[in-house]
């Protein structure tokens, strides 16, 4: 019976302590709500209405700092005090409260409290300290002379550490907010990267990864020093959703390597910028963005050679006709850089030639060029205009970009199409011949090989033009220059699938086995731009674009690096498929170079230069001059046919996309069918 009655009352204490347990337990967590809803409130304040409140806040635990120090002191609570005290104590108050005012300790928003902060509290509460101390021995205060010391302590522990509270409680509400993120590079730039994340609330560092052995395992400014093979466990063990790379000094080739091994994390991989842009102030460290396009090509950039680039430039009048384009863009900034005499612009689109002349003077300003920018709206299709510009300004180099190079938007419209291409290459040309000009530089593409599409045809016959004009007797150099697919131009796949990937997919290639020659925009041009200063007269150059790339290969890289997958599978931001629509007219599975094998190299290990085939200039003449009038016409039948005839490669293919032509047809069918019913009115 005794043992039934001390088990009940064993189990009723037990009882009783889960009660308390639970009750305490409950009390703490409605405390923890109280005290997050007073500080919610409390940062929603209007600044004024907070600083009054922290000054009064202060002053509290000045006088509790103040009357804890004496009860500390004396070991008890039982004490009274006298006038000649509280007139110290509130004489200590007063001039704390403008001390705090006055060293600025309410201007600091405490969510971002950094070490000049944390110094001004210390000297803050070291003057009011100096002032308790004072008022104390002046007035003969009857409390212990250790006081103003133990006061210091505990003022320093209230007005920081409520100051601390409030910043950490802030930083843990931005972080559950932010992306949790990891910064592979633990040197210098990483930690600056560091420093700026945290005074922002969208990211959340949680760790560092480096491939130096010295730095691994190490805590850099709080974060731990991971091995790069421990990447993945930390992406799932932290929901990781971005890889910040901050190694502007990496070579191509390592920069390459890291991505690789990221491509197969659901992580969305951005970087800072190199260290050339950091190191000329173009960029800083915070300026995060996506991986520079050329780590997506797979292969090392060969560095120019500035007596090339310089040759057909510097101190010279150089001209770009198609200013305002992809390529003629680009070539303006590279050719800038080579300091000409003067810099002139053509371009038949007001809107591009402006953002292109305004960009290269702030260049300009920039880096203090002595060059002079002329921007002239025209069209290459003008001869007489392209002569005068030629005369006026004693242009000596022309680089003649102006192209239309969309394969379906030519296919759509042929006659406009063959017009700029041929005849606008034809014009500028002869423009060339009657003004002395002495370099002309053609950018060609890889579509004039065995062309299957009007544009390819187009450039081909503008080359042998060129060829043909080079075999006469004239000052000035032709040559041309061709390449592949330009990574970042206007209509390439990178926009696009970038495009495509922000809206959530489906990212669209037209075929499984397609495949490009690709080459970052940088590059073509200053590839261009040498080789335009090795040509003799009628060269072909051709740029080693090293191995064709699969466009689905290349979509799969872009959507990975973004943080996603195809397929469905689990990772970050939703599933992103591949979609496979068909090619488009006049498209090719495959593209080429060169016409045949006879190509030799040159003082360049990207350049090349072909021998091929061309027909004499009168043959090609009167090919132009039947094309005029195919032209005027609207005869895209004839079109085909003469450029069947001069283009190795492109056989003779009926109009099948032309937006006139095809309505005229059909308007011409529904007059025939019309006459033929008024002719027969009895035949249905």
């Amino acid at each position: 019976m005794q043992i039934c009655t001390l088990n009940w009352r064993f189990g009723k204490g037990v009882d009783l302590l889960n009660s308390v347990g639970s009750l305490l337990s409950r009390s703490a967590s409605a405390i923890a709500r109280n005290l997050r809803d007073i500080l919610e409130k409390l940062i929603e304040l209007p600044r004024n209405i907070k600083q009054a409140c922290l000054l009064c806040l202060d002053m509290l635990f000045v006088t509790a700092a103040m009357w804890s120090a004496v009860a500390l002191r004396w070991g008890h609570l039982n004490f009274e005090l006298g006038t000649v005290e509280y007139v110290s104590a509130g004489v200590t108050v007063l001039a704390s409260a403008v001390v705090f005012l006055r060293l600025g300790l309410y201007r600091a928003v405490i969510r971002y409290m950094g070490q000049q902060a944390i110094w001004a509290i210390i000297t803050a509460v070291t003057y009011s300290t100096l002032i308790l101390g004072a008022t104390i021995f002046f007035l003969q205060a009857q409390v212990p002379r250790s006081t103003p010391f133990i006061y210091w302590g505990l003022a320093l522990l209230g007005i920081g550490g409520s100051r601390l509270i409030v910043r950490a409680y802030y930083q843990a509400k931005l972080r559950s907010l932010s992306e949790n993120v990891i910064i592979y590079g633990a040197g210098e730039t990483g930690r600056q990267l560091l420093t700026a994340l945290s005074q922002g609330d969208q990211y959340h560092a949680v760790a560092f990864v480096d491939d130096n052995d010295y730095l691994q395992r190490s805590v850099i400014n709080g974060l731990q020093v991971a091995r790069p093979e421990d990447t993945e466990q930390l992406v799932a063990q932290h929901d990781i959703t971005q890889v910040l790379l901050a190694i502007p000094s990496a070579s191509t080739e390592r920069r390459r390597e890291i991505i690789n091994s990221l491509v197969g994390l659901p992580v969305h991989v951005r970087t800072v910028p190199r260290f050339n842009e950091l190191v000329s102030g173009l960029a800083s460290v915070n300026q995060i963005r996506d991986v520079d396009l050329d780590d997506l090509l797979g292969r090392e950039a060969v560095p120019p050679h500035p007596e090339l680039l310089d040759r057909c430039i510097t101190h010279k009048v150089v001209m770009v006709t198609g200013a305002g384009g992809s390529i003629g863009s680009e070539l303006c900034r590279q050719i800038l850089e080579s300091s000409p005499r003067e810099l002139v612009l053509l371009d038949n689109s007001e809107h591009a030639l402006y953002q292109i002349e305004r960009e290269l003077r702030e260049t300009m300003e920039r880096l203090e060029l002595p060059v002079e920018i002329v921007a002239l709206l025209g069209s290459v299709q003008d001869q007489k205009r392209l002569e005068s510009i030629y005369r006026t300004f004693r242009v000596q180099t022309v680089y003649h970009a102006a192209a239309y190079k969309h394969v379906p938007m030519v296919e759509y419209n042929i006659a406009e199409g063959v017009a700029n291409n041929v005849f606008g290459t034809w014009y500028a040309a002869e423009a060339a011949c009657q003004a002395g000009v002495e370099t002309f530089v053609l950018v060609s593409t890889d579509k004039a090989v065995r062309p299957t599409n009007i544009m390819g045809a187009s450039k081909r016959f503008a080359e042998m033009l060129l060829q043909g004009l080079a075999q006469g007797e004239t000052r000035t150099r032709f040559c041309m220059v061709r390449f592949g697919n330009v990574l970042g131009s206007s209509g390439s796949v990178v926009p696009l699938f970038h495009e495509q990937i922000a809206a959530g997919g489906p990212v669209t290639v037209t075929h499984p086995e397609v495949s490009r020659f690709f080459m970052s925009i940088q590059e073509a041009a200053q590839l261009v731009l040498q080789a335009g200063a090795m040509g003799t007269g009628g060269d072909v150059f051709v740029l080693n674009m090293g191995e064709p790339v699969r466009i689905v290969d290349l979509a799969r890289r872009m959507i990975r690096l973004s943080g996603y997958e195809m397929n469905h599978d689990t990772h970050v931001g939703g599933p992103i498929d591949i979609e496979f629509v068909g090619l488009r007219p006049g498209e090719k599975l495959h593209e080429e170079l060169l016409l045949g094998s006879n190509v030799e190299g040159t003082g360049h290990p990207m350049i090349m230069r072909a021998e091929e085939e061309c027909l004499p200039y009168e043959q090609m003449h009167a090919m132009l001059l039947k094309l005029v009038v195919h032209c005027e016409e609207l005869d895209c039948d004839g079109i085909s046919s003469i450029l069947s005839s001069a283009v190795s490669g492109f056989g003779r293919q009926p109009v099948r996309y032309d937006h006139l032509w095809l309505k005229r047809e059909e308007q011409l069918d529904a007059v025939a069918a019309s006459n033929v019913k008024e002719l027969f009115p009895d035949k249905n």
